[in-house]
């Protein structure tokens, strides 16, 4: 039974709609995670290296760029029902470490 202005509002519909949420949601997360780490784990080797200072810009500005779609997907009220709000949690966690690695390198 759904109403005439909610679409998700019975819990045994939230269980799949969390499975078919999740699992974009969750991949552009590990992503993000995994550029986050890369990072932070590979720097320049020093200040002679402009390759180096490139790509550590390319990975944050992919980052941030995931953290804005992962924010944006979130944002959907249907999507912020039936997930909840932690889910903002991690694109903004790894978007500010992202934007705090571009600034100290």
């Amino acid at each position: 039974m759904t109403y005439p202005h909610e679409s998700i509002d019975l819990p045994e519909d939230r269980g799949c709609l969390r499975w078919v949420l999740g699992v974009p949601l969750t991949l552009i997360h590990l992503l993000n995670a995994f550029f986050v780490y890369s990072a932070v784990a590979f720097s320049p080797q020093g200040d002679w290296d402009d390759q180096g200072y490139a790509g550590l810009g390319a990975v944050c500005l992919a980052s941030v760029a995931l953290s804005v779609l992962g924010v944006l997907i979130t944002l959907i009220p249907s999507v912020r029902r039936a997930m909840g709000l932690w889910w903002f949690a991690p694109p903004v966690v790894l978007a500010v470490i992202a934007i705090i690695r571009v600034k100290t390198a």
